[in-house]
C-alpha cells in the first residue's frame, strides 16, 4: 500500500453518483497558485433549487427560483468569505462561525469546537471546513456525528504544507445511499491538481453526476501578489 498516492479527480467524482459537498485545496504545479474549490450536489426539490452568487468577500447561496423555497435551513449560506489573508471554505453557516473567532484574533479550531454536524438525521450530514492562506497552505476539518443516534460529535482537524501539484480532497459523503447515506471516512484524499483554472474547473464539473450537480466555484490565488481568478458554474444558469 502506497500511503503517499495520488489520486484523480477525475476518477473519483465520475465513479461516484453522490459525494454530496466537497471541498479541494492545495497549490497548483507550477508552484504559483494556492487552489481552492467547493461544489455542491442535491436530491431533493429544495436542495436543487440553488445558485452560487459573489459577494465582495466571497460567495453565497441562493434560491434559484424563490417560490419553490419551502426551508433554507441548512442550505442557505456563505460557503467562501475571505479572513485577512486567508480563505475560508465550508458546506454551512459555520463560515461565518470561523470568520467571527478569526477577526477576534481566536483559532479556526475554537470556533468548530463550538459547531457540530447537521441535525438532519438519520444522516447527520457532516460540517467540513478548509482555511487556506495566500501562501498555500491549508487546514481542513469534518466534524460528524460519533453514533448512528447523533448523541455525540467527533471533531477531526488537519494542517497541510503547500506542496507543488498536491492537494486534497474532503467531501460530506462516501456515496449515495438510501435511506441513510454514508458519511466521509477517513483523512483528506491526496489529489493531483493542473495550473490551469479552467482545466480543473471542466475536470470538476463535467465529473460531477450530471443529475445531482448543482454549483461550484473555483479560485486559484497568486501565492507572491495575491491576486486571484475564480470561475462560478450553477446547473440553473
Amino acid at each position: 500500500m502506497n500511503v503517499y498516492e495520488v489520486g484523480c479527480l477525475k476518477e473519483k467524482l465520475s465513479t461516484n453518483a453522490y459525494p454530496g459537498r466537497g471541498i479541494v485545496l492545495g497549490v497548483s504545479p507550477n508552484g504559483q497558485y494556492a487552489v481552492s474549490a467547493y461544489f455542491i450536489m442535491g436530491r431533493s426539490v429544495n436542495s436543487r433549487n440553488r445558485v452560487f452568487v459573489q459577494e465582495p468577500d466571497g460567495i453565497r447561496t441562493e434560491a434559484f427560483d424563490p417560490s419553490l423555497m419551502k426551508d433554507p435551513h441548512l442550505i442557505i449560506y456563505h460557503p467562501v468569505r475571505e479572513a485577512g489573508c486567508g480563505l475560508i471554505v465550508t458546506n454551512g453557516d459555520q463560515t461565518d462561525t470561523i470568520w467571527e473567532y478569526l477577526a477576534r484574533g481566536e483559532s479556526w479550531e475554537a470556533a468548530l469546537r463550538t459547531r457540530m454536524f447537521e441535525d438532519d438525521g438519520p444522516n447527520w450530514t457532516p460540517r467540513i471546513s478548509g482555511l487556506q492562506s495566500v501562501d498555500g497552505s491549508y487546514k481542513m476539518s469534518i466534524l460528524k456525528a460519533a453514533d448512528a443516534e447523533g448523541t455525540a460529535c467527533a471533531r477531526f482537524f488537519y494542517e497541510y504544507p503547500a506542496i507543488s501539484g498536491l492537494g486534497h480532497f474532503i467531501h460530506t459523503y462516501v456515496c449515495d445511499g438510501n435511506p441513510v447515506i454514508p458519511t466521509f471516512q477517513g483523512e483528506p484524499e491526496r489529489v493531483a491538481l493542473c495550473d490551469d483554472i479552467d482545466e480543473l474547473t471542466n475536470t470538476l464539473w463535467e465529473n460531477l453526476n450530471p443529475d445531482n450537480k448543482i454549483s461550484l466555484f473555483v479560485r486559484y490565488t497568486d501565492r507572491k501578489t495575491g491576486a486571484y481568478t475564480q470561475r462560478i458554474l450553477n446547473k440553473h444558469q
